[in-house]
């Protein structure tokens, strides 16, 4: 048995070499990620590019290009696009090479690497005028729309429970608290997914962002949250805390945020954690049983570790953890393998 032919490489590779005349020496899977977009590393002489594969049927390129245009201008580093044919939805990136975060983050390296990237954070909240530059924005529509595939995906496809009448109560008095927590913070510039595996290590003007195509208008701690209380790596609780202190005096002194008051703040960062965690439960569930993506099912305990954590911090939260406690954390393990 053969296997069929990669016609999508097979047409990248004329695109770099007949329509754009590049002599490339070599090209390679570099990296894919949980959309349909794949990633090719080429060698063209001596220099190294990044080509986006992203099929038109499943994925648009414009958006990327115009919020790499964004970030650039705000002075984050967003890859250079030297290239792009929007039709065959094909780019030619620069290459920030093979060292994420995630790869190098430990007790010693962590502030400095978290300080750049808190630092590059800054510029995007500072540098993208929300007022012209056309991205969407985090509504409700779309923050309970996220919330959502919790139920769908994590309870009735994953641990094939369906809620009862009182835990969809539960569940919709818990999103509408979490939707006016974040709609009543000062609206910036949102990454969506600034987290350890898209920030790359580069040697000038740490990190490269990559990953940031569906940037919209929205809360000022998302990115925050996506950054410290990541999906893939866990910090110490006092320690993220800390992290979240010194980042909000730097909002206050950037006038990004008026409100003094730290202890508000760190409220917003918990609801916030908790809102997006609600939805990446249900993102990696479907993952693994609609894409076939298996590998994000380990996330899922940490996941919710992250939720069980804010839902304890937060006393309006107490009917949640109370729903989560009644059976859900025992069955996830259960479903997962793994011991609870």
């Amino acid at each position: 048995m053969t296997n069929s032919p990669d016609t999508r490489l097979q047409a990248l590779s004329e695109w770099l070499n007949q329509d754009l005349r590049l002599d490339v020496g070599d090209i390679r899977p570099a990296s894919s990620d949980a959309s349909f977009r794949r990633y090719f590393r080429a060698q063209v002489g001596g220099d190294s590019f990044i080509v986006m594969d992203a099929p038109p049927t499943h994925e648009d390129v414009v958006p990327f290009i115009r919020v790499s245009h964004l970030l650039r201008a705000a002075g984050v580093q967003a890859p250079k696009i030297h290239a792009h044919n929007v039709e065959k939805g094909f780019l030619l990136l620069c290459d920030f090479g093979n060292r994420p975060y995630l790869d190098s983050l430990n007790g010693e390296t962590v502030d400095r690497l978290y300080g750049d990237a808190l630092e590059s954070l800054l510029r995007m909240k500072h540098g993208v005028n929300i007022q012209s530059c056309e991205l969407p924005s985090y509504d409700e529509t779309r923050l309970r729309g996220e919330m959502d595939m919790f139920g769908e995906w994590f309870l009735a496809r994953l641990l094939n429970r369906e809620a009862s009448k009182a835990e969809q109560s539960v569940m919709e008095k818990t999103w509408r608290l979490l939707v006016e927590s974040a709609l009543e913070q000062p609206s910036v510039c949102v990454h969506r997914d600034y987290h350890s595996r898209n920030l790359m290590i580069t040697d000038v003007d740490n990190p490269g962002v990559l990953d940031f195509q569906d940037a919209v208008i929205g809360p000022i701690t998302y990115d925050l949250v996506s950054l410290l209380r990541d999906c893939y790596i866990t910090w110490p609780e006092e320690r993220v805390e800390s992290w979240v202190r010194q980042y909000h005096l730097r909002l206050v002194d950037e006038r990004l945020v008026d409100e003094t008051n730290a202890e508000r703040f760190l409220r917003w960062f918990d609801l916030m954690g908790l809102q997006r965690h609600i939805k990446v439960l249900g993102i990696f569930s479907r993952l693994n049983l609609r894409d076939g993506k298996a590998g994000y099912l380990r996330d899922i305990p940490r996941t919710l570790s992250y939720v069980m954590g804010a839902c304890e911090r937060q006393p309006e939260m107490a009917d949640f953890l109370a729903f989560l406690q009644d059976g859900i954390i025992q069955q996830t393990y259960s479903t997962l393998g793994q011991p609870s």
